[in-house]
């Protein structure tokens, strides 16, 4: 079936940290407490000082109601949506049940969080709340839909809350180097894939995998990077109401608006995909050439 994997960014490993530089307190949640031995070790002197760790399913509505009557007056200035999993397969793969799943934790989960904070942040007349999402928001590329419903969700309640002097900011990573995207990959290499006919599962294996693991190795940007320009979108005074992470993925992003039928964005990556696979590893080639690491810091600012 459709690998379901849980995906608690890396990137946060390091986000809080960068946090408490900048404000007088930070929580960092976490479903499972019993994993927190290596965010501990990270945190060093901020341990229990300008960083808390607290328990949170932010699937289940008792444990964010329990989290937020733990925090001193219930006040939350900045609100950071991350936990999130994800689907990888053929849609055919793809359990009803394994879908629900995923909008479970990636929307209604946000959904949840805002709602439960809104209320003291319109009182306060200030807040900001920023949902991690991804590129794949806006341009989908294969079956990965994790991400798909944020973007518009978030736009509708932006405009109803500046009226309250509330901020929504989309951070929207590309590719993210991890040990764990990786590893999943190889999971997903090995799966069967049941209910998918084979011709499916032969170009999921055959052309997307290994497309896929080309645009990480090519495009991907670290956790540190992606957790820098978060912080400084926390760190505007009006902030942006999206950001892209990644400049080298703005390319792709930009070819959905270039055309309001969508056909030239759905064409292009079919042809790249399915009729003109040297072209699309001969661009990706020479974007490794262009940013290897003499060049890095001049392609890829934060």
């Amino acid at each position: 079936m459709g690998r379901l994997h849980a995906t608690l960014f890396i990137i946060f490993l390091v986000f809080p940290f960068y946090l408490c530089s900048s404000l007088a307190s930070v929580i960092a949640t976490m479903r499972d407490l019993g994993k927190r031995g290596k965010l501990e070790t990270e945190a060093g002197q901020c341990l229990n000082k300008s960083l808390v760790i607290k328990q949170l399913d932010v699937t289940q509505e008792d444990s964010v109601k329990k989290c937020l009557e733990e925090i001193p007056d219930q006040k939350v200035d900045i609100l950071v949506n991350n936990a999130g999993i994800g689907q990888v397969g053929p849609i055919e793969s793809i359990s009803m049940e394994d879908a629900k799943k995923v909008f479970e934790t990636n929307f209604f989960a946000v959904m949840r969080l805002i709602k439960m904070v809104l209320p003291a942040m319109k009182k306060r007349g200030s807040g900001h709340i920023v949902v991690i999402s991804s590129v794949l928001g806006l341009q989908g590329i294969q079956v990965d839909f994790h991400s798909s419903p944020i973007p518009g969700f978030c736009e509708s309640l932006a405009v109803q809350l500046l009226k309250f002097n509330i901020f929504i900011s989309l951070i929207e990573p590309g590719p993210v180097n991890t040990e764990f995207e990786m590893k999943l990959m190889e999971e997903v290499s090995r799966s069967d894939f049941p209910g998918t006919d084979p011709e499916t599962v032969r170009y999921f294996k055959e052309l997307y995998l290994p497309s896929a693991h080309e645009i990480f190795v090519t495009l991907g940007q670290t956790p540190d990077a992606v957790a820098k320009a978060t912080v400084k979108v926390i760190g505007m005074d009006q902030p942006v109401f999206r950001k892209q992470t990644n400049p080298l993925y703005t390319p792709l992003t930009a070819l959905k608006y270039a055309d309001n039928t969508g056909n030239l964005s759905v064409r292009t990556f079919y042809n790249l995909q399915f009729n003109y696979g040297s072209i699309f590893h001969f661009s990706l080639n020479l974007l490794r050439c262009i940013t290897c690491n003499c060049f890095r810091r001049r392609v890829m600012p934060v």
